[in-house]
């Protein structure tokens, strides 16, 4: 499931991406990994930085950095109480749509914000202020 910055970009915002993020359930984290061998830049391995802690892979095509994260046991840091709060990413909740030429489930937009206020980095609340912007009717693909 998309997340992140390519998830907002698909609910209005317009910032330039940095990577694209993923998350995948646990049971296909490791045949993840194993398909995307060739171009892996970061090793799958357990971090804590920039208010996430997980397992995640990164790989790089053609230019571009794709991080790809197990969703158990996924934690962000809410920097409003300064502490660690599990993820809980739900992969029944999303939405798709086409963007980038491809049809892609992306995270529901009342997930990615909340999860984005909680994390409150200045580049989650322009996501955040982006989308809240662009909640027109009719411009936005419904959440299911």
């Amino acid at each position: 499931m998309i997340c992140g910055g390519l998830a907002a970009k698909g609910y209005g915002s317009e910032r330039d991406l940095n990577d694209i993020d993923l998350f995948v359930p646990g049971e296909h984290f490791a045949s993840v990994v194993q398909a995307g061998q060739q171009f892996v830049s970061k090793a799958a391995a357990h971090r804590q930085e920039e208010g996430w802690d997980l397992t995640y892979v990164q790989f790089k095509y053609e230019g571009i950095k794709v991080e790809v994260g197990n969703a158990d046991g996924s934690q962000i840091f809410d920097a409003s109480s300064e502490t660690w709060v599990p993820l809980n990413i739900d992969f029944s909740r999303y939405v798709t749509v086409h963007l980038l030429g491809l049809e892609l489930p992306l995270m529901l937009k009342d997930d990615l914000v909340r999860y984005k206020s909680i994390l409150a980095r200045p580049v989650d609340i322009e996501d955040v202020c982006a989308i809240r912007e662009n909640e027109e009717p009719g411009n936005l693909p419904s959440d299911r």
